[in-house]
């Protein structure tokens, strides 16, 4: 009873108290600067709603969330790490990965563009050098040239002649091939101790007994030992061109 009373009596001042009132007003308008303005901002929400999209196809993510999911099934653990330990994991790496490209596109495009030094269209070709140069470096000739050729461009001379919208096809291509490898090479050793396991309970009859029940102590003890985490990252790291 208390407790209801409690929780009533903030609702009911709330209740009298005066609200801020918001309100949106559609209509139309004659002055360039007011349009101008309405468009910046749906661009802008437009920008806000793909950047989750943008931050997963044109980084480290890509690679980085491949190869975790390749090591939870190699170990089988099923669900741990869970799918949120492991993006969070992978989030901070790309951060860490991607903290030179993002300096220079803050320090060369987004300050300069606050302080309308530079325009829009200015801010934009400053911000996708960095990144391109990135992409590119991660990115195999061999699918570089499959995009260009389907793009039906002109061959381009040199790699500034190429457009951005078949380097980004290109690197995810690039980076899903690369985490694949990085993949089938964390699941041999696994995949080794797996078979070993059931080729002993095989041997001693127990056909009944499932063998990841039994390989993934060991598992676990081979992954804690060699220091797992550590390898996995660190090789992660360094297999990125910067």
């Amino acid at each position: 009873m208390l407790g209801a009373i409690l929780i009533f009596i903030p609702c009911q001042a709330f209740a009298q108290s005066s609200a801020p009132a918001i309100s949106v007003n559609i209509g139309e308008s004659s002055e360039p600067a007011q349009i101008a303005t309405s468009i910046k901002i749906m661009l802008l929400l437009t920008v806000l709603s793909i950047a989750p999209s943008i931050f997963i196809s044109l980084t480290s993510f890509i690679r980085i969330i491949v190869v975790f999911h390749f090591l939870r099934l190699a170990m089988g653990t099923q669900t741990m790490p869970p799918n949120q330990v492991l993006a969070g994991i992978a989030m901070f790496m790309t951060f860490f990965i991607m903290a030179p490209v993002f300096s220079v596109i803050y320090n060369d495009s987004f300050v300069p563009l606050t302080q309308e030094k530079i325009s829009a269209q200015e801010a934009y070709n400053k911000a996708i050098v960095p990144l391109r140069k990135f992409m590119v470096a991660q990115t195999r000739e061999k699918d570089l040239a499959l995009f260009v050729e389907m793009s039906k461009i002109d061959k381009p001379e040199t790699i500034d002649d190429v457009p951005t919208f078949a380097i980004i096809p290109a690197f995810l291509i690039s980076e899903m091939r690369t985490a694949f490898t990085i993949g089938f090479l964390i699941y041999v050793p696994f995949l080794v101790l797996d078979m070993v396991v059931a080729s002993v309970l095989m041997s001693m009859g127990m056909m009944m007994l499932p063998p990841i029940m039994i390989s993934l102590p060991f598992k676990l003890m081979l992954f804690v030992l060699v220091d797992g985490w550590y390898l996995v990252v660190g090789s992660m790291m360094k297999s990125f061109v910067m």
